[in-house]
C-alpha cells in the first residue's frame, strides 16, 4: 500500500470524511491499480458533492477501467452536466471526449 493511501485511510478512519478525501483516496487506488476500490471511493465522492467535476471524471475513468462501460458513460454524462453548471469547460470537454470514445467502442462491438 502506498504512503498516500495509508495517509488517506488514516484520515478516513479518524472521521475526516469528505468528497475531497474520497477523491484523493480513489485516485490513489486507481494509480495503484485497484480499480474496484477506486470506484468505491470515487462513487462516495460524487455522492457527497454531485458538482465535483474532477471526481466525476476520475469516477468515469475508473468505471471504464473496471469494464463497466454503461456506468462509465452515465458518470461522464452526469460529470459533463456538473462541469457545465460550474463553468468548468475544460473538464466538460475532456469528459465529452472520453464519453465519445466509449460510445464508439460500444458501436464497434467492443464493450
Amino acid at each position: 500500500m502506498s504512503n498516500a493511501i495509508e495517509n488517506f485511510e488514516k484520515l478516513l478512519a479518524a472521521g475526516q470524511d469528505s468528497a475531497l478525501l474520497r477523491f484523493g483516496l480513489g485516485v490513489a487506488y486507481q494509480k495503484a491499480g485497484d480499480v474496484d476500490r477506486a470506484v468505491e471511493h470515487l462513487a462516495r465522492a460524487v455522492e457527497m458533492d454531485s458538482g465535483y467535476s474532477a471526481a466525476w471524471k476520475a469516477y468515469g475513468k475508473a468505471l471504464a477501467e473496471a469494464g463497466r462501460a454503461a456506468e462509465a458513460m452515465d458518470a461522464y454524462r452526469r460529470g459533463i452536466a456538473a462541469a457545465e453548471t460550474r463553468g468548468d469547460i475544460q473538464a466538460a470537454r475532456e469528459m465529452s471526449v472520453f464519453l465519445k470514445r466509449l460510445q464508439k467502442a460500444r458501436e464497434s462491438g467492443n464493450p
